[in-house]
C-alpha cells in the first residue's frame, strides 16, 4: 500500500472540507426540502448531492480505466434528471451513496501508486482536443466540483429557509 504523502493528505483535506460543507447544507431537511426548486435555477439540494456522487465516481473511474469508463447515458432527459431528485429516491439514500463514494475515492486516493498517471480526456466540446488529465488533476477537478456546487447548495438552502453553511 502506498503511504499518504503531504500532497495526498492535503489533496485529501481540501476534498473532505468541501464534501462537508455540501453535506452539512443538506442537513436536517425532509425529502420534500430537498427536492425543491427554491430559486429560478432547476437546482435542487437533493439532485446537487446526486450530481456531485456521480461526477466523482466518473472521475475516478477515469483514474483507473481511461476515458471509456466516463462513458454512461447520454441525452437532455437523462442530463437533466442527473440533478433532480426522482420518484422514489430520498435524501438519506443520496447521502448514503455520496458518502460511499467520497470513501472510495479516497481509499483510491491513498492507494494509488503515481498522481502523475495519465489519460487521454474523452472527446468533448469543453476539453482540448488530445488533451490528457493526470490523476493528480482530475482530483484537483473534483475538488472544484465539489466546492463550485457546495457554493451552489448553500444558495439553494438560504433561499429555502435562510440557513447557511458557509457565511
Amino acid at each position: 500500500m502506498t503511504t499518504t504523502t503531504n500532497e495526498r493528505a492535503d489533496l485529501l483535506q481540501a476534498l473532505t472540507t468541501h464534501r462537508g460543507f455540501l453535506r452539512t447544507t443538506v442537513q436536517g431537511l425532509s425529502d420534500e426540502q430537498a427536492s425543491q426548486h427554491t430559486t429560478v435555477s432547476a437546482l435542487c439540494l437533493g439532485g446537487l448531492i446526486k450530481h456531485v456522487a456521480e461526477v466523482e465516481s466518473r472521475w475516478a473511474d477515469f483514474i483507473l480505466r481511461g476515458a471509456p469508463a466516463m462513458a454512461g447515458p447520454t441525452g437532455a432527459n437523462d442530463w437533466a434528471s442527473r440533478f433532480q431528485m426522482e420518484p422514489g429516491e430520498t435524501l438519506d439514500q443520496l447521502v448514503e451513496h455520496y458518502e460511499q463514494v467520497a470513501q472510495r475515492t479516497d481509499d483510491l486516493l491513498a492507494t494509488l501508486p503515481d498522481l502523475d498517471a495519465s489519460h487521454r480526456l474523452p472527446d468533448a466540446p469543453w476539453f482540448e482536443p488530445g488533451a490528457s488529465w493526470s490523476a493528480r488533476r482530475v482530483l484537483l477537478h473534483i475538488i472544484g466540483e465539489t466546492a463550485q456546487h457546495a457554493g451552489h447548495a448553500d444558495i439553494l438552502r438560504e433561499s429555502l429557509d435562510g440557513a447557511k453553511t458557509m457565511g
